[in-house]
């Protein structure tokens, strides 16, 4: 990064200090321009967003190589957000601890393991374990939906499954098979507002032997504040389920 980008973007840090300041990368022909945005995060000294008109903005004047935020009086390191956020992406994450002024270059590793991921949401959460795990073993890609943080307790808001899943694909059926979706009600409603992928007997993902949890059948799933995980379905988990999906490109 050339030395007047860093200065650019040291001196946004230093004017939106102590909010995190934010911005983009880019590749304009030969040259590279730094894009300062506003930060329009509800907590902006704890978090940052950009707005889509402003991230439009941007691409109007050229290619975005990459995304640019401050981390006030703190270090440099990547939160969990900002890994997921980087893979989700496909850019890397320059990151400014300021005022110390230290920068890190995150780079996307464009393959996240489906198990002990932190909990992210709307990045890495119980939707994007499902997702990825359809496109990583059956080739399928799906809508991100977007998702607002607490929907899963709003009774008004908790059908995402529920009004998302014929459109992308999905019909009901009454038992599961791999590769199902299992569409559960947890916490204090009784809406469907978590799901999980049935793999039956069989786990099928690196670094877990079946034999760990005896025998099946297994779930794949990411509860909110927690790692992603395998789990035995049944009991609790099945008197949870309201909805068994499978996708009309089931191998």
């Amino acid at each position: 990064m050339r030395k007047h980008i860093i200065a650019a973007i040291q001196a946004q840090a230093a004017a939106e200090y102590p909010k995190e300041s934010c911005g983009l990368l880019l590749a304009v022909g030969r040259a590279q321009k730094y894009f300062p945005c506003r930060n329009t995060a509800t907590e902006p000294s704890e978090e940052f967003r950009i707005a889509p008109e402003e991230y439009t903005a941007a691409e109007e004047v050229g290619e975005v190589i990459g995304v640019v935020h401050s981390h006030p009086d703190a270090t440099s390191r990547p939160s969990p957000r900002d890994l997921a956020m980087c893979e989700a992406t496909a850019l890397p994450w320059h990151i400014l601890s300021w005022p110390e002024g230290d920068m890190r270059t995150v780079m996307p590793s464009g393959s996240v393991p489906l198990l002990k991921r932190p909990f992210v949401h709307g990045a890495w959460d119980c939707w994007q374990v499902c997702a990825d795990w359809y496109q990583r073993e059956w080739g399928l890609e799906f809508e991100a939906f977007q998702r607002t943080d607490g929907w899963w307790e709003l009774a008004e808001n908790a059908s995402l499954y529920e009004a998302n899943y014929e459109a992308a694909g999905f019909y009901r059926v009454d038992k599961p098979q791999r590769g199902d979706m299992v569409v559960m009600a947890v916490g204090r409603t009784a809406h469907p507002n978590h799901a999980g992928i049935f793999l039956g007997a069989d786990p099928g993902l690196p670094g877990e032997d079946a034999a760990t949890f005896g025998p099946g059948p297994f779930l794949l799933h990411h509860l909110y504040g927690r790692p992603s995980e395998l789990i035995v379905f049944g009991g609790p988990w099945l008197e949870r389920t309201r909805m068994v999906l499978r996708h009309r490109d089931a191998r």
